[in-house]
């Protein structure tokens, strides 16, 4: 198994906009050896693990935790990422857990380019960046390669915790309402199966815990 290559270069503006994304990620990644926790993230197992086994799409899937329990539960699983250290981590951990034969690793910057095919599920895990990101129209463009009858799941933070790097502190925080209506998705082409902002607790360094709010989104796409 071996990482396939869509990296395109692009430059950021704000207050990172001497960094492209790439060298952000990689930068970040390469400052330690681990960087999440190795878990799956668990709203994504709340939602899935009911689901029957289909074809995934892992959108920034860092170093493979969700990729690697989906493909233990028999999913074939696209994951993508723009870090290339956060891939060849994310490749080493599903080769030790006997599944790199079920997930398709692709190195993508988001913005330029995306996996192709369409999919049962589409999950977009805390897909937030502190270099500047078109998250509304990468997502609007992933929910088209939601498969009829397939799954789009959006979770991202609502507050952080105090040991965690946030690139607005200050900023607003949309509802999950409001998240929704931002994607500016077709009217009567998707059915709301949840829309709501659970509260969990959050382990950090140092045996830290935090209580902390996630938006919920998941949408069921019509069938045609």
């Amino acid at each position: 198994m071996s990482i396939s290559e869509h990296q395109h270069q692009h430059h950021t503006e704000g207050a990172d906009a001497d960094v492209d994304a790439a060298e952000y990620w990689e930068r970040r990644y390469q400052e330690r050896e681990r960087v999440w926790s190795g878990r799956a993230n668990p709203v994504l197992v709340d939602v899935v693990e009911p689901l029957p086994a289909g074809t995934a799409l892992d959108l920034g899937c860092g170093e493979g935790a969700d990729a690697v329990w989906l493909a233990r539960r028999g999913w074939r699983v696209t994951a993508a990422d723009v870090s290339a250290t956060a891939l060849a981590r994310a490749l080493g951990h599903a080769a030790d857990a006997g599944v790199a034969d079920r997930i398709d690793f692709q190195r993508h910057d988001l913005a330029r380019t995306l996996p192709e095919g369409t999919f049962g599920l589409v999950s977009a895990q805390f897909f937030q960046s502190n270099v500047e990101l078109p998250r509304e129209r990468i997502l609007r463009a992933v929910a088209e390669k939601v498969a009829p009858g397939g799954l789009l799941l959006v979770v991202t933070h609502a507050t952080v915790p105090p040991w965690s790097w946030h690139p607005h502190e200050d900023a607003a925080v949309p509802t999950p309402e409001e998240e929704l209506a931002a994607l500016g998705l077709a009217p009567g082409g998707w059915h709301t199966e949840r829309l709501d902002a659970p509260a969990r607790q959050a382990a950090g360094p140092e045996g830290r815990t935090a209580t902390v709010t996630d938006n919920v989104i998941a949408l069921r796409r019509a069938a045609r």
